[in-house]
C-alpha cells in the first residue's frame, strides 16, 4: 500500500503500548463483527485481497480514528455496496431492505469452511523462477498506485533469498480479479539495512515477496 494506512516505519505515532490483560473482544459487537466478516464472503464472493484494499481506501483521518473492528465494518459495507447487495439508503434506514441477490449460506457450513481454508498457492502454474536461495536481491523502490504487499520501509533494500515457494496469486492483481500467479520468495533482510544503526545488531526480518517485487543485486 502507498498511503496513510502503511504505518510501518513511520515516525510520530509514539510507542506501541500493549494493553494489559487485553480481552479477545472489547465489546459484544466486535465478536459479532468478527463472525459476520468471516461469513459474508461465503454469501457475497470476495477475497481477502479485496477486503484489505477496501480498508486502505478509507479517508486517512477516519482511518486513524477508527478501531480495528470499525475498519472491518467500513470495508465490508464498502464491498457490499460496490456489489449492489446493500444501498446507503438501506444502511441509514431511509429505505426498506431490498431483495438480496446474495447466495444463501447455511450457518453450520461457515465454520468448517473457515477451518478448511482457501490456499492461494498455484503449484501447477508454469511461471518464471528468476532467483534461488542465497541470491542477493533488491526490492523495487516504487510500487505505483493501488494495493501491494511491499511496505515502504523495505523499498529499494537489499536482502538475501532464503527459500523459494510455489507460485501464488499476486495480491496486487488478485485485488482487481487478475489471477495471474508468480513465484513467491522468502527474503531475509538485516535489520540495520531497513532501519539503520538504531536497529539491534544481529536482528533480521524475513518477508514473503513475489517475483515482480524483486530485481538482481550485486
Amino acid at each position: 500500500m502507498d498511503s496513510m494506512h502503511d504505518l510501518g516505519g513511520m515516525h510520530g505515532f509514539g510507542r506501541i503500548v500493549p494493553e494489559p490483560h487485553e480481552p479477545v473482544f472489547h465489546a459484544p459487537w466486535e465478536g459479532r463483527r468478527f463472525a459476520l466478516t468471516s461469513a459474508v464472503p461465503f454469501a457475497v464472493p470476495y477475497c481477502d485481497d479485496q477486503f484489505r484494499p477496501a480498508i486502505e481506501r478509507m479517508e486517512p483521518s477516519h482511518y486513524l480514528k477508527s478501531s480495528y473492528y470499525e475498519k472491518w465494518y467500513e470495508a465490508v459495507v464498502r464491498l457490499l455496496q460496490e456489489r449492489r447487495v446493500i444501498s446507503a439508503a438501506e444502511l441509514d434506514g431511509s429505505a426498506p431492505p431490498a431483495q438480496s441477490h446474495a447466495l444463501a449460506v447455511r450457518a453450520d457450513a461457515v465454520l468448517p469452511a473457515i477451518f478448511a481454508g482457501a490456499s492461494q498457492a498455484r503449484p501447477e502454474a508454469k511461471v518464471a523462477r528468476r532467483f534461488s536461495p542465497g541470491d542477493r536481491v533488491r526490492t523495487r523502490a516504487t510500487m505505483g498506485a493501488g494495493h501491494n504487499r511491499l511496505p515502504r520501509y523495505a523499498r529499494g533494500k537489499v536482502g538475501v533469498v532464503d527459500s523459494v515457494h510455489a507460485p501464488f496469486l499476486v495480491a496486487d492483481r488478485n485485488s482487481i480479479d487478475d489471477q495471474t500467479p508468480e513465484t513467491l520468495y522468502t527474503v531475509r533482510f538485516e535489520a540495520s539495512t531497513l532501519w539503520g544503526t538504531q536497529a539491534p545488531p544481529g536482528d533480521t526480518l524475513s518477508l514473503d515477496l513475489w517475483d515482480s517485487y524483486l530485481e538482481h543485486s550485486t
